[in-house]
């Protein structure tokens, strides 16, 4: 997806709102238009990245991503089927409200071994996340079952390179 024509459509709507000031105000609005390309396009690729891990959060057997190639995105969707994933899929959210941004500080290490683990199952880190955070809310809402419990230093997953 070719992020540009949004992108001069915000510099032509800028150009436009600043018509009625006379020419110094529409050079300087035409200058913030290209001060402001790199950040409203992090932004709009922010906002695809939330949808997709909205997206991916409601289906159960499909994943969908956001993957940049050079300065275009591109939305990916991947179909799971039991195989391919040991993890069982994500709970269902109960509670369907707006979403929210928030700040995570994590070691490095840490991180990495998260995006290993996104990248394994073919999802966002974002995405990824969101379901792990959804399944320990979940698991610990019910009674413990008859199945052993995971040790915390053990890890099984699949990976494709």
């Amino acid at each position: 997806m070719d992020l540009t024509p949004y992108l001069e459509t915000l510099r032509a709507d800028l150009a436009a709102a600043a018509a009625p000031g006379g020419p110094e105000t529409t050079r300087a609005a035409e200058l913030l238009g290209h001060s402001l390309e790199a950040s409203a396009r992090l932004a709009l690729l922010e906002a695809l990245s939330d949808a997709a891990a909205e997206i991916t959060t409601r289906l159960s057997d499909a994943t969908v991503e956001v993957r940049l190639r050079g300065r275009d995105a591109d939305l990916v969707v991947t179909r799971t089927t039991p195989e391919q994933s040991e993890t069982p899929p994500a709970p269902p959210i109960s509670d369907a409200g707006d979403l929210t941004r928030l700040t995570l500080r994590m070691a490095e290490s840490l991180k990495t071994h998260v995006e290993e683990l996104a990248a394994a199952e073919g999802v966002s880190v974002n995405a990824w996340l969101v379901r792990a955070v959804t399944s320990a809310l979940t698991s610990r809402n019910q009674p413990p079952s008859g199945r052993a419990e995971r040790s915390p230093k053990r890890m099984t997953g699949y990976f494709q390179a």
